[in-house]
């Protein structure tokens, strides 16, 4: 129902402030939301693959709350409005299952927020490469599904670059973690201090 559109590694699709009254269904590739200030730093709300879609927020003739890059080639559906109104009017339950959406949203950010002001940067980090690795292998073993910088983890985490870099050195060699071809590893499970 939308209008195919490519966009390369990189790309602006939605930014933050602007008024925009499209969805971006994502087909191929991978985008991101994030917040940024004018000192260039930048929080991460998430990250999107095939058949998940963002800039349904200013579906409601609001500004834009984020801003969403493609982290890597991707082509998406763009969606407007009235077509998606037109959608919903035929099909009142997508409204149900965008309500349900927007709902995981919001809990996500009360959760992000309350993980920033009460939790610290190592349990934030636990906390993170918990929820991004997958279920344990024969060794009991897990990996994360994406391979992540370590400024990318600071970007998810609201804390520099160098924080992560240490608390991932200490882990490593700790015996918790293993870097192994650029991929994280978590060997057992971390401690709930650190």
């Amino acid at each position: 129902m939308g209008v195919q559109r490519r966009f390369r590694r990189g790309a602006l699709l939605i930014q933050e402030g602007d008024t925009g009254d499209t969805l971006f269904v994502v087909l191929e590739g991978r985008l991101r939301a994030f917040l940024g200030d004018e000192t260039g730093k930048e929080l991460t709300l998430g990250t999107y693959g095939p058949l998940e879609y963002v800039g349904e927020m200013s579906l409601d003739g609001g500004p834009r709350s984020a801003n969403v890059e493609a982290t890597e080639p991707s082509t998406c559906a763009v969606v407007s409005r009235a077509t998606l109104l037109a959608y919903i009017a035929d099909h009142p339950e997508f409204a149900l299952q965008l309500m349900a959406r927007l709902i995981r949203r919001a809990r996500l950010a009360t959760e992000s927020a309350r993980s920033v002001a009460l939790i610290d940067v190592y349990g934030r980090l636990a906390r993170l490469l918990d929820q991004l690795a997958t279920a344990p292998d024969a060794n009991g073993e897990r990996v994360l599904r994406e391979r992540l910088t370590h400024q990318q983890l600071a970007q998810h985490l609201a804390c520099s670059r160098e924080m992560v870099s240490r608390l991932l050195k200490d882990l490593e060699t700790g015996g918790y973690i293993a870097v192994r071809e650029r991929w994280i590893w978590l060997l057992k499970a971390l401690p709930a201090r650190w």
